[in-house]
């Protein structure tokens, strides 16, 4: 069936190229209609208190998202009129100033302390800006952008869903550019290493054509988050163009066989799917790890990026050969000698310091695992964005100038009597780090009849059978500070009623932190799990992945390390989805060498040999598929939003270390441990009696067929 349908493939490849751009035309418009997601803290599992408490303040209180608005020198009737405009602003759902509670006339000595000193600092003061919906919503984007279109260069609106508003503003801005130019750094890589310049340019194409149908098909998932936007596209150009290299490799080699190329396509086409499918399952392993997160950016990310790596052997498999064969003169006329060198005496030196090398190998274990768990991370998403934020700046505003640099909001009954509500209130203004206390009971506490408050200002404190608190905080979100602040807050709360729920910013923020610490363990081993058991099946044997996994590993652990030597925090999610990726991109790379050592020594070579041969043919293929994800991420690298940078800079940097140590130490440590491979493997050193029986074309090359096949032929 696979052979009819190569055959059909390559004696209609303008049908196939013209079918493959159409299908391009529904890819671009569902990537235009999916959803981006630029808050992380959705993410967070539904049965937390701090998710449950989000969604009883989207519905019944209307106030899914709040803003503080800050506004310096200005007269108060400036701010009055001002806020009335906020609220005439679809999307907002009520805003609060002291205009809304007791009026301007009131000189702001006779305003009640505990008021004064929340909206009044200096010549500022603040409005409670609340909206109906998500601060990750495009409604809520809306909004804040109309009503920082109102304010004058005076005000400065601030709040965790303003600096999502920015983050997206940020992304379009910039996204384009670096993804731009890791093309470009990609291109380059390809065309110092392949031996056409033409080929690049088709491989390129491909790729982009596999990246524009995922990231089409991702309307299927409804929405997927900015970091996915942002990485995956060159992640699936890094991982995907080895498929692409193999199946031109297997292309050349098979066009000695036969007369008509169309045929060699076809029979490169089904060694192509045979291999790709195989070889590809490390890498999907590796992402599909991710979706055992309970924090669901995770399954966000792998089941793009899965899904990216079987839209790419599709590609390569079905459309690549079609752009191929359309081309093949002009890549036959563009035909030049690889520009890498020759490794032969490098891998003799390393080869003959091969004990050297695996006692260096197995004491870096010990520096670099102390390394990468001592590494700094942070959990506060603003530390990633530019200081000179218009977000940023307005929330250092808070902090110096009203000591708010947290707000909790809390929900409990509403028919907690006044006396207990008096006592908690007491017992909350009494907890280190809390600057202010705003509730239904405290503003009837200043003096002001019930009948007095403002509809409006009662409706956004009190619910359906619920009341609202907002505790304002000096301490800053995702500092042990808060963490010790929000349980003090829990204890208490709960005396007074079991059902209180803390969220916000702060308490969303503090369960990511408890939720991850579980998940990266959880992903981290499954990865590890998965692509070692698909490695020993490869290999029929128990040693050999445990050697194999152990070199990406350590890889890994190398790259996480680094952060520590140079003092660099990490975004939290980083350490995740390097583990992940890096081993299941790059296991690759050691399967290679060892199944070119297999190989030599079933004709009868001894280890040293053997070995050495594996090591010279395979690494050219190493270091192009190392240098083509090293440059695709090394372009998004330079992205003004660190939590995307550091990832890119993270995979750069590990596509890189994992190519040395598959080049330098995995040599040696194979050759080292190769009695032990003989005694624990099924059939090591020998062929198979299957496949012993098997005809062989004298003509047919004997290369690896594997992804990895290499840059020029073996």
């Amino acid at each position: 069936m696979l052979e009819k349908i190569a055959h059909w493939l390559t004696r209609k490849p303008k049908l196939v190229a013209l079918a493959a751009v159409l299908l391009m035309i529904p890819s671009v418009i569902g990537f235009a209609a999916t959803r981006v997601n630029y808050d992380i803290l959705s993410y967070l599992p539904a049965d937390l208190e701090s998710v449950q408490g989000e969604r009883l303040l989207e519905e019944p209180f209307h106030m899914a998202a709040t803003s503080m608005l800050i506004v310096e020198g200005m007269p108060a009737g400036y701010t009055n009129d001002l806020i009335n405009e906020i609220k005439k602003v679809p999307g907002v759902s009520s805003a609060v100033w002291l205009s809304n509670m007791v009026g301007i006339q009131i000189p702001t000595d006779m305003i009640p302390a505990n008021f004064r000193d929340m909206f009044f600092s200096g010549d500022a003061t603040m409005l409670i800006i609340q909206y109906e919906k998500g601060g990750a919503t495009d409604e809520t984007m809306a909004a804040i952008a109309q009503i920082r279109s109102i304010c004058n260069e005076r005000c400065f609106l601030a709040g965790f869903s303003v600096v999502m508003k920015d983050t997206k503003d940020l992304m379009d801005s910039e996204l384009p550019i670096f993804v731009g130019l890791a093309v470009v750094l990609a291109l380059a890589a390809m065309l110092l290493t392949l031996e056409s310049t033409v080929l690049p340019f088709l491989f390129l194409g491909g790729i982009g054509i596999a990246i524009l149908y995922n990231f089409g098909t991702n309307i299927f998932l409804g929405e997927i988050s900015y970091i996915t936007k942002a990485i995956a596209a060159v992640l699936q150009l890094g991982v995907s163009m080895d498929y692409s290299i193999f199946l031109y490799h297997r292309y050349e080699e098979e066009r000695a066989n036969y007369d008509d190329n169309r045929d060699a396509m076809a029979k490169a086409i089904v060694a192509a799917f045979t291999s790709l499918s195989g070889s590809s399952l490390t890498t999907i392993a590796g992402f599909l790890a991710l979706c055992s997160m309970r924090l669901t950016l995770g399954r966000d990310i792998g089941l793009v990026m899965a899904k990216g790596v079987v839209l790419g052997v599709a590609t390569v498999v079905l459309i690549l050969p079609a752009l191929v064969l359309l081309f093949d003169k002009q890549i036959e006329k563009h035909k030049h000698k690889s520009l890498l060198p020759s490794f032969d005496r490098a891998n003799a030196t390393i080869l003959h310091h091969r004990k050297l090398f695996f006692v260096l190998f197995l004491l870096m274990f010990i520096p670099s695992i102390y390394a990468q768990n001592h590494a700094e991370i942070y959990y506060k998403l603003d530390e990633s964005l530019p200081e000179n934020l218009p977000s940023i700046v307005s929330n250092e505003k808070l902090k110096d100038e009203f000591d708010m640099a947290t707000s909790h909001f809390i929900i409990l009954r509403d028919d907690i009597s006044a006396a207990d509500m008096n006592t908690l209130e007491n017992d909350i203004r009494d907890v280190d780090g809390v600057t202010s206390v705003v509730s239904y009971h405290a503003m009837l506490g200043t003096g002001i009849p019930d009948f007095f408050i403002p509809e409006a200002v009662r409706d956004m404190l009190k619910q359906g059978g619920y009341q609202m608190m907002m505790v304002n905080s000096s301490y800053a979100t995702a500092s042990d500070q808060v963490a010790e602040q929000l349980e003090t807050l829990n204890g208490i709360l709960k005396t007074y009623d079991p059902n209180a729920m803390i969220t916000g910013e702060g308490a969303m923020t503090n369960d990511l932190i408890e939720t991850t610490a579980v998940d990266f363990s959880v992903a981290n081993d499954l990865s590890v799990a998965a692509i070692f058991l698909i490695v020993a099946v490869v290999f029929k044997s128990l040693s050999v992945p445990l050697v194999l996994v152990a070199a990406i590993e350590l890889a890994i652990f190398m790259n996480q390390g680094a952060s520590y030597f140079t003092g660099t925090a990490v975004p939290f999610i980083a350490p995740t989805i390097i583990s992940c990726v890096q081993l299941g991109a790059t296991v690759d790379y050691a399967i290679l060498m060892s199944t070119r050592f297999q190989e030599e020594l079933r004709k009868g070579k001894d280890r040293l040999e053997a070995i050495q041969i594996a090591a010279t043919t395979s690494d050219s293929s190493i270091i192009t598929s190392a240098l083509v994800l090293f440059c695709a991420t090394l372009g998004v690298s330079f992205a003004s939003i660190d939590l995307i940078g550091s990832i890119c800079t993270m995979l750069a940097r590990g596509s890189l270390i994992s190519a040395v140590m598959s080049m330098v130490v995995t040599p040696c440590v194979l050759c080292v441990c190769e009695p032990l491979f003989n005694k624990t493997s099924l059939h090591w050193r020998t062929v198979p009696e299957k496949k012993r029986k098997l005809p062989v074309k004298k003509q047919e090359s004997t290369s690896e067929e594997r992804p990895l096949a290499g840059t020029k032929k073996q």
